[in-house]
């Protein structure tokens, strides 16, 4: 198939698969599999077949299959073999895949977290050594890219590649517990959405005057924390339901965090009961304005976004439990 068709196919089938988040996450993952069979038939007649094993990964809200309709990209390349041939191949790969991804309707990524870029392209040895310099820096940009990684799902090839590199990671974690505390430093300033009194807190200026940034106030809240915890605990679980109810199996959360499932099952639920189409701008599907919302949506959606300042504090005190035990 050619991205064109790809793209036709995706805007004729979209109806389908609008009802649930689990639904749209699924037919992002066929579409994006249709888009990289297609990018690798088109590479492989131009540098023919791949000259090893890997993995395409996928990162981001993908990677934890949480994507609105509109959604940008987010991926990367992981290679068994580390020498220059491999390295070019894969390189030039990754920039028709995000061509190809861009042409069927997912944006290219703003921060270039993209195969096409050598920082998400590397084989095994090299990304084990990216890895071990994120984890040793410490610096705000290394730290960025290392949350970014371990929301990584291998949606082509290996699997055993991705789990290899998140072992990097949790091995660390075990040796340098104190890391717990700069990742939370690194997540911990949230854009609040609710004020002391229990007011909204809407954009002010342009388009979205009016609306609170669904994103930022409501989701960043929950999938940071709950994947910090997950990171603390060592628990391999991608998306944010799944690593709750990892959580949730182990006593000291059972308590804490029960009600975590609901309020974020709601939160996709907003999002997708307000922001249906395809067509829709990359930017505006975070936005939800609250005007449209009924006297009981209001009252629930402000519930959610406290609920996400509440699990904030508390991974603070879990984090700096750890830390000063």
């Amino acid at each position: 198939m050619s991205y064109l068709s790809i793209k036709r196919w995706r805007d004729s089938e979209w109806s389908n698969h609008e009802h649930s988040s689990r639904d749209v996450n699924v037919f992002h993952d066929t579409i994006m599999k249709k888009v990289f069979d297609a990018a690798l038939k088109k590479h492989t007649e131009a540098f023919g077949p791949p000259p090893c094993l890997y993995s395409w990964i996928v990162m981001g809200s993908a990677g934890r299959f949480e994507q609105a309709p509109v959604s940008d990209q987010d991926h990367g390349l992981i290679y068994e073999k580390e020498n220059d041939e491999a390295g070019h191949y894969f390189l030039e790969f990754g920039k028709e895949l995000a061509y190809g991804l861009n042409e069927v309707g997912y944006p290219y990524c703003d921060g270039n977290v993209m195969s096409s870029n050598s920082v998400w392209c590397k084989s095994q040895m090299k990304w084990s050594e990216q890895l071990s310099k994120w984890l040793k820096e410490e610096s705000f940009e290394s730290i960025r890219f290392l949350l970014i990684f371990y929301d990584a799902r291998v949606l082509v090839g290996e699997e055993k590649y991705g789990d290899k590199l998140k072992q990097i990671v949790h091995d660390y974690m075990k040796e340098y517990p104190h890391f717990l505390e700069r990742l939370f430093e690194n997540t911990e300033h949230i854009k609040k959405a609710v004020g002391f009194f229990h007011q909204f807190l809407t954009e002010t200026h342009g388009s979205h005057a009016g609306s609170i940034d669904l994103k930022q106030s409501g989701f960043f809240p929950y999938v940071n924390n709950v994947r910090l915890l997950a990171m603390k605990e060592c628990i391999n679980a991608i998306s944010t339901l799944s690593r709750i109810e990892e959580l949730l199996k182990l006593p000291r959360y059972q308590q804490e965090l029960s009600w975590c499932v609901k309020e974020f099952e709601n939160l996709l639920h907003y999002r997708l009961k307000y922001h249906k189409t395809m067509t829709e701008n990359y930017d505006d599907i975070h936005y939800l304005h609250i005007k449209e919302l009924s006297k009981d949506e209001r009252k629930e959606i402000k519930h959610i976004l406290l609920n996400g300042q509440k699990l904030q504090d508390y991974t603070r005190s879990v984090i700096k439990g750890t830390m000063h035990k």
